[in-house]
């Protein structure tokens, strides 16, 4: 595992970077998976801006206005939780989400950023000044408006990702609401898609651009997205893995053996403590007997179970010999589901660039993103540890429910757009 980029530098290049350990690895790809999903909208809006299907809006702006007291403050206050954040983060080696949310920080570096960008601001603006300020016409196309799908994106996300992982786990949170509000340690995949996607279809309402050529411009950007931000999760061992795997313990010298299942009862009784403390008791504990199957021979035993050694949480037991923070290695192998969703959605994103050009009724790609997003989590949850509910007999996840609705949405939307297709269809 790798916490973040100094261990990765220091164990694929053998390169010693210490400043590199403000970098934390999920954030790194977090990052990233907004930019690729930024880079995948913004040419597929161009594409169907050039086939015409989307079309630029006439919006006045005011040339050569001054800059306001707002413009100054705006800047000032962006500047300065960056450079809380930023300067803050310099020997931080601990959870980067944790980091993040918290009032941590550098008052210093917040306050000079802040004098920085609002006179940056003040600058640029008096630069392009005018003795009159005058009004003009600019059209503004739909591929230029994706910053601020990103933004909003990003914080509605962030807001739904928490409000529905304390839905899910209702009695942490009332036993201390504002600790879960504000811990980074709960994020809800679907929490984020939905009060993301509410908040971007309302813009786009209101910025006259076709909602449904603008969902399915997203599919393929935002199944990218989960795929990059799944490799954060796998990387850096963030705790978003599967049940235990039976099959395999974590051995004397800290890797991953294959065992009787006379033996995975010995690692429990060995480990009570720790079990008990996430599960309640080892009896309690989810767990699938797997050996990696003869067909699977060509494959690593940690395809199957993985113990997560050096992991950013620090959960599991002490790694023999290991010095640091990040020593610590689960007793037993758990399934890396991180790394199934990245393979599948990986694919699904190839699936979905090659038939857009096919499927030419707007809002169906976005129809079959929702439905294969849906099936791929319904089944992954299937190895994952989550709450389950009580409901007429059954125990399904807060995701397994969610998925089953977007595979049913996803099938919906299909047939609505269908229904709704105008009779000539230009090609998408």
């Amino acid at each position: 595992m790798y916490p973040n980029l100094y261990y990765a530098f220091r164990d694929l290049f053998g390169v010693e970077l210490p400043k590199l350990k403000i970098v934390q690895t999920f954030g790194f790809f977090v990052a990233l998976a907004f930019l690729a999903a930024a880079w995948v909208l913004t040419s597929e809006l161009r594409r169907r801006e050039k086939l015409g299907l989307l079309q630029p809006v006439d919006e006045t702006i005011i040339e050569g206005k001054p800059a306001s007291v707002a413009d100054l403050l705006v800047s000032a206050v962006i500047g300065f939780i960056i450079g809380f954040k930023f300067f803050g983060a310099f020997g931080k080696i601990g959870d980067f989400r944790e980091y993040l949310l918290s009032a941590q920080g550098s008052l210093v570096g917040g306050l000079l950023v802040a004098a920085g960008m609002a006179y940056y601001k003040y600058y640029t603006k008096k630069k392009k000044a005018l003795p009159t300020p005058r009004q003009v016409k600019v059209k503004v196309w739909p591929h230029q408006r994706v910053p601020d799908f990103t933004i909003q994106a990003a914080v509605a996300g962030l807001i739904g990702a928490k409000i529905f992982h304390n839905l899910e786990n209702w009695s942490e949170f009332t036993a201390d609401p504002w600790g879960s509000l504000f811990s980074a340690s709960g994020l809800t995949f679907y929490g984020g898609l939905i009060v993301a996607a509410y908040v971007i279809i309302r813009y786009a309402a209101k910025k006259q651009i076709n909602w449904k050529h603008l969902v399915d411009s997203a599919g393929p950007a935002l199944m990218l997205a989960y795929a990059i931000g799944r490799m954060g999760c796998q990387f850096s061992g963030d705790g978003d893995w599967g049940i235990n795997n039976s099959a395999y313990i974590t051995n004397a010298a800290g890797q991953i053996e294959q065992v009787a299942p006379a033996q995975y009862q010995q690692v429990m009784e060995r480990e009570t403590e720790y079990f008990s403390r996430h599960f309640g008791s080892i009896e309690h504990v989810p767990h699938k007997y797997y050996p990696k199957p003869a067909a699977l021979g060509f494959l690593p035993d940690w395809f199957v179970a993985y113990n997560y050694p050096h992991n950013v949480v620090n959960d599991g037991v002490r790694l023999p010999g290991c010095e640091g923070e990040y020593c610590s290695a689960l007793p037993v192998g758990v399934f890396p589901t991180p790394l199934y969703e990245i393979i599948v959605c990986g694919a699904f994103f190839l699936v979905l660039m090659g038939i857009r050009k096919k499927v030419t009724t707007p809002g169906v790609i976005f129809g079959i993103y929702l439905i294969l997003n849906g099936l791929e989590r319904f089944f992954v949850e299937k190895i994952r540890v989550n709450t389950k509910y009580d409901i007429f007999g059954f125990h399904p996840t807060q995701a397994e429910l969610i998925s089953s609705l977007l595979v049913i949405g996803g099938a919906a939307l299909i047939w609505y757009a269908r229904k709704t297709a105008p009779t000539s269809k230009n090609p998408a």
